[in-house]
């Protein structure tokens, strides 16, 4: 796994590179602006981008605008985007493409080394890794899409953690259910969201990305 990192805090980009380079991964390239992010993205074609939301000039929305722009010009890249509070706007942007490859967590996961290492594998296999701070706030606002409201209270429990990137077995043992009960459950999600096993896509990912893609839609 080749792996780029771009945060302004030098403390918190060495100590990811460290913790990584000591996993026997390949951190080919650090930077601490979002255009050394891009420009490292360009001359390394790494599989993953690590992004901190947040750097310079302006410490808004740099870093989600770069990884938006290094999935436009490599196709495929994985992004895991790193925040120090959770900002809803900024978890739901990099949806646009409806692809997957996709992580958003707090800062805060990154010391948490098995749950940080868990979610960098999960998006550079293609998956899903959204914090669950960012899950809860997204869960709690109004729907727009009439789908979503075929699903029974505990579908939603179910889709709300495979949006935090999590397998059926952990989904199981977190809602004391057995694993029949939960992939059940994701059979039903799949059919009420009306994605067909034909449609050319991982309908795991298609499921979630549709679920945090109507949490962009405003509610009135």
């Amino acid at each position: 796994m080749r792996i780029v990192i771009a945060e302004d805090d030098s403390l918190l980009r060495e100590g990811v590179a460290l913790l990584l380079r000591a996993e026997g991964l390949d951190v080919v390239a650090t930077a601490d602006t979002a255009d050394g992010a891009l420009d490292a993205i360009n001359a390394h074609k790494p599989d993953v981008a690590i992004l901190d939301v947040r750097m310079p000039p302006t410490h808004t929305d740099e870093g989600i605008r770069a990884a938006v722009e290094a999935r436009q010009r490599q196709p495929g890249i994985a992004v895991l985007v790193l925040s120090a509070y959770v900002e809803q706007s900024f978890a739901t942007e990099l949806l646009t493409g409806g692809v997957g490859g996709v992580g958003y967590l707090l800062k805060e996961r990154v010391g948490r080394v098995e749950e940080f290492l868990d979610a960098l594998r999960r998006v550079a296999s293609g998956g899903t890794a959204i914090d669950p701070e960012v899950v809860a706030q997204l869960f709690t606002r109004s729907r727009q899409d009439v789908r979503l409201e075929r699903l029974s209270p505990r579908e939603k429990d179910v889709l709300a953690l495979m949006a935090e990137g999590l397998g059926n077995s952990v989904i199981a043992t977190k809602l004391f259910v057995t694993d029949g009960a939960v992939h059940k459950h994701i059979r039903s999600i799949f059919a009420k969201l009306d994605l067909s096993p034909a449609d050319q896509v991982d309908r795991r990912v298609a499921a979630v990305l549709h679920y945090l893609e109507d949490a962009r839609r405003p509610s009135y």
